[in-house]
């Protein structure tokens, strides 16, 4: 590898160890622009070199199976593709491609007879918790070859003892550039070499020169110390390279005459510089350093006189490093550890000439260059998308809540838009899929609430429906009097490492009493408002009230309305386990001011305090009617030549919020007013319409692919698991090859988050190769649990991941809106989903489908340290019944040896009762790793109690 060795541990643990990740909002970079990770697949890769036109990359990666060391690869940057030029045996490094674009160098041990032997090695030696992430050995086999064009014939270039590596060709092709330390083996070798090679075989490398015509080779340096990792200026005039001191300590950057004469130091930083390259202008070069921490390697620039000081790139922490401009200089590829993995892997970044030379006072270029155009990528029309989005997101759909007018004339939208792609009706009518689903409830006959003070004559009760109402997911019966306690805003939220606790419920006894709260957030803003969303929802609010032991919860809003918003189920089954009730602002103001109480305005950031509402009490009858409604998926397919063959699933939730209704708005007056969800989800459903368009032109493909726009999934992923569950057997998993998930995809800011991976090993390099031409910034992200519509694929034995653009303070609220979107950036998105889907339809087998074992909660927002290995049946929204019902179990995780199983219902979890996810939840977030608990579920009508001791959340 070019510039390694066993005497620099800093860069060892650099890129082999896991290093801090970068944080997710930095300042923008003056050098950089649309930085993004090429490759993924693999445990790592580097040493990224573009091709003479700068249309591929040749790089190194440990990605060949069975191998565990570097093979070579081309990898083209207009699609994605990815050729071994390596043998396959063996080591492998330092490629580079020729001028005419047909040869490749690299160095390889491949013809070494004990290669396989060192294979096994390795391999066991990675099986140890105690191994060395990374090393460099200078294996004295290794060699430097070229492959040919088109007939793939490998040639042998060098063929000396010792250590031939880190080439690259001169520009005009006639000669190569390597490192050596073959005069350490010779019959002229110094006295001291046959010692000391094996163990410090770095101290001999020198650079050295081969005319390819003649096979002439000269010796350019002959300082002991490392002299490596070569390269030619793009004028072939001067060489650069980087030489470490004997002891290895330090390392600087040199320059020299391509004859080797008029060696030149440029820095001086007593630092380990390294893994220079001259910019195609010749007037600076850039490298890699570690000033400023012995594992935090940044890329530096430096004039080529090395007159001007250092200037630092890149501002990461752990190892940016092995920089190399394009041809053109418009480009920078670098070896960076700052994406999702453990290793490192390829990055991109538009490069800016102009603020280089700036920062090292250099003048303009005085030639200007021709530079190409910007690369065409593959884009959906950005316009075309704003306008379904704007259709799916208005006034006339008024919020697609399931089951609504609202919600039918949006899937029609759809469907009519399939029909004019061409595609074919999918589902179990026409291009409908109807569904059943609870819609909520509604006030039967019997309900009162009455409010009264002692020692007073009791004032006439208030008409339900008018000026109070129960909550939806209230219990039901006759509830006795109690006292009235104020608890503010109702949180009890713990503290984090970042945030301090907030408890409505400190400074009052809410024990056998009715809390009375306001509604919504209070007065915050920034992360604090962040970190109390989750805690703000009136099932939040009404488990925080059974939890500090009261009887019953009065919610009011903490501004005046004029009338209530209309009883509606907020999306899961179950009941809070006490009364809960909504009043109007003015009756809430009314008992406080009658307690003779003001309510007091609280300090940024810290609770309400609450008070007792002296001598009035509240009783309660309430009575309510479960409702149920239909919904319906919009199902298309596209065949493919094998008809036959497991289809690949491309889907988006097509529902939302309505008016709000529901307690899952986050808004404080949001009931009421549309909530048009232009990225939750009008923005991935907008994508599939243009996607399925695209594809449907360009196909038929090996695989069938399907085009989904689910519905209900804001009440628990209704639709998807309606979507499944037809298609799969009895008890198998569902008969497709793989699914992926657009969900709230119309923010694109830093990154796209590609969450699931872990689902099949296959993911890696799918979205490597997809995402080679649409040049995404992207963060992978293992874990397949994520609550939303791919969570319903993934439990039933479907590799899935989910593209998602990340949360933002208009999730939920009437603020979401088109006018908000980057219909650029999901321009983009459609074109990676697209060719996602494309290259998954084109494969022979179906990628494999790993089990992973992790909590799936349900919830975005929750702060879980422990986990007991259950999954969730997001479909148990149907359930008239309290409980969670589970679909299943990870293996060997705390259900599991709790003796938990799939089909099980959950309904008490250490001491706190279960009516649903909400609920569970809640529990989990009590738990201590480490900690048994009990456990009650139901199974085929028994109550079974056990014991589980989870497990700490990774």
């Amino acid at each position: 590898m070019r510039g390694f060795c066993r005497t620099l541990p800093a860069i060892a643990v650099a890129l082999g160890g896991a290093a801090c990740q970068a944080a997710a909002t930095r300042p923008a970079n003056p050098f950089l622009e649309d930085t993004r990770q090429l490759t993924f697949a693999g445990r790592r890769a580097g040493e990224g070199y573009f091709g003479p036109r700068d249309r591929r990359l040749v790089f190194q990666s440990e990605r060949a199976p069975g191998n565990p060391f570097f093979q070579i690869y081309s990898f083209r940057l207009a699609t994605g593709a990815v050729e071994r030029i390596s043998p396959g045996p063996g080591k492998t490094t330092c490629a580079w491609i020729h001028p005419d674009g047909e040869r490749v160098l690299f160095a390889s041990t491949h013809e070494d007879p004990a290669a396989e032997r060192k294979e096994q090695r390795e391999r066991e030696r990675r099986k140890s918790p105690h191994h060395r992430e990374y090393s460099w050995d200078f294996d004295p086999r290794f060699e430097i070859y070229q492959r040919r064009g088109p007939d793939g014939r490998i040639e042998r270039l060098t063929n000396a003892a010792g250590y031939d590596a880190e080439g690259s060709y001169s520009p005009d092709g006639e000669s190569i550039l390597f490192a050596s330390n073959r005069h350490a083996y010779g019959a002229g070798a110094p006295p001291e070499a046959a010692a000391r090679r094996e163990k410090h075989p770095e101290l001999f490398m020198e650079l050295y020169r081969k005319d390819l015509d003649t096979g002439e080779v000269t010796r350019l340096t002959h300082t002991r110390g490392y002299d490596g990792g070569p390269f030619f200026s793009a004028d072939g005039a001067r060489i650069c390279w980087r030489r470490f001191s004997e002891s290895g300590e330090t390392a600087e950057i040199w320059t020299m005459r391509a004859d080797g004469t008029a060696k030149r130091r440029l820095t001086d930083l007593g630092a380990i510089s390294w893994a220079p390259f001259f910019h195609p202008s010749g007037d600076y070069l850039i490298f890699s350093s570690n000033p400023e921490g012995f594992g935090n390697f940044e890329l530096y620039l430096i004039d080529a006189a090395g007159e001007h000081e250092p200037v630092r790139v890149t501002r990461t922490e752990g190892f940016d490093g092995l920089p190399a401009f394009s041809h053109d200089g418009d480009r920078l590829s670098w070896t960076s550890d700052r994406g999702a993995g453990e290793h490192g892997q390829i990055f991109l970044a538009r490069w800016d000439d102009a603020a280089a030379r700036e920062a090292l006072d250099l003048p303009p270029r005085e030639t200007a260059t021709t530079r190409r155009a910007a690369r065409e990528r593959p884009k959906l029309s950005a316009p075309a998308l704003e306008r379904r989005v704007e259709t799916l997101a208005g006034d006339a759909f008024g919020g697609r809540a399931p089951g609504t007018a609202g919600g039918r004339r949006a899937t029609a939208y759809v469907a009519e838009h399939f029909e004019r792609a061409g595609l074919r009706p999918a589902g179990s009518d026409g291009f409908f899929e109807p569904f059943s689903f609870p819609r909520g409830v509604e006030l039967a006959e019997g309900n009162r609430l009455r409010l009264e003070r002692a020692g007073k004559k009791a004032p006439r009760a208030p008409k339900p429906g008018a000026a109070w109402r129960p909550l939806a997911f209230s219990a039901t019966g006759s509830f006795d009097a109690g006292e009235i306690v104020f608890a503010g805003y109702g949180i009890d939220a713990g503290k984090t490492d970042k945030q301090p606790a907030y408890d409505s419920y400190a400074d009052v006894e809410a024990e056998g009493r009715w809390a009375l709260v306001w509604r919504g957030l209070p007065p915050v803003s920034g992360e604090r408002r962040h970190f109390l969303a989750p805690h703000a929802s009136l099932r939040r609010k009404a488990y925080a009230a059974r939890k500090n032991g009261a009887r019953g919860l009065l919610v009011a809003p903490r501004e005046p309305r004029d009338a209530l918003p209309p009883i509606a189920d907020d999306g899961a089954a179950g009941s809070s386990g006490l009364p809960a009730v909504l009043l109007r602002h003015a009756l809430a103001e009314r008992l406080i001011a009658a307690s003779g109480r003001a309510v007091p305005e609280p300090e940024a950031g810290e609770a309400v305090t609450g008070f007792a509402l002296a001598g009035w009490e509240a009783s309660a009858r309430i009575r309510l009617s479960q409702q149920t409604g239909t919904a319906r998926n919009v199902v298309a397919r596209l065949p493919g030549r094998d008809d036959d063959a497991e289809p690949v699933v491309l889907g988006a939730h097509v529902d939302h919020l309505g008016r709000g209704e529901g307690g899952a708005s986050l808004a404080d007056d949001g009931a009421g007013r549309v909530h048009p969800g232009a990225d939750d989800n009008a923005s991935g459903v907008a994508a599939l319409m243009a996607v399925a368009r695209r594809l449907a032109d360009r196909g038929p493909f090996r695989r069938p692919i399907l085009f989904a726009a689910f519905d209900a999934e804001e009440l628990g992923l209704l639709g998807s698991s309606h979507f499944v569950e037809r298609r799969s057997e009895e008890g198998a998993d569902a008969p497709f090859a793989a699914h992926v998930n657009m969900d709230m995809i119309g923010s694109l800011h830093e990154r796209l988050l590609v969450q699931g991976t872990a689902s099949s090993p296959a993911w890696p390099r799918a979205i490597e190769r997809a995402n080679a031409p649409v040049a995404l910034p992207l963060r992978p992200r293992a874990d397949p649990y994520v609550p939303s519509d791919a969570m319903s694929f993934y439990t039933r034995g479907v590799p899935a991941i989910h593209l998602f653009t990340g949360a933002h303070d208009r999730y939920h609220t009437p603020r979401d809106t088109p006018e908000t979107l980057n219909y650029a950036g999901l321009a983009r998105i459609g074109a990676l989903a697209a060719r996602l889907v494309g290259g998954l339809a084109e494969r022979a087998e179906p990628p494999d489908y790993e089990a992973v074992e992790r909590e799936a909660t349900g919830d975005r927002d929750f702060h879980l340290t422990a986990t007991l290995g259950t999954i969730p049946d997001y479909s148990g929204g149907g359930r008239e019944t309290e409980g969670l019902p589970l679909s299943g179990v990870a293996p060997e995780g705390p259900a599991a040896k709790a003796g938990l199983r799939g089909g099980d219902v959950v309904v008490e979890l250490a001491g706190e009762s279960i009516g649903d996810i909400y609920d569970y939840t809640y529990a989990i977030e009590g738990l201590a790793p480490g900690e048994g608990v009990t456990i009650v579920v139901e199974r085929d009508g028994e109550r079974l109690e056990r014991e589980i001791v989870p497990e700490r959340r990774e």
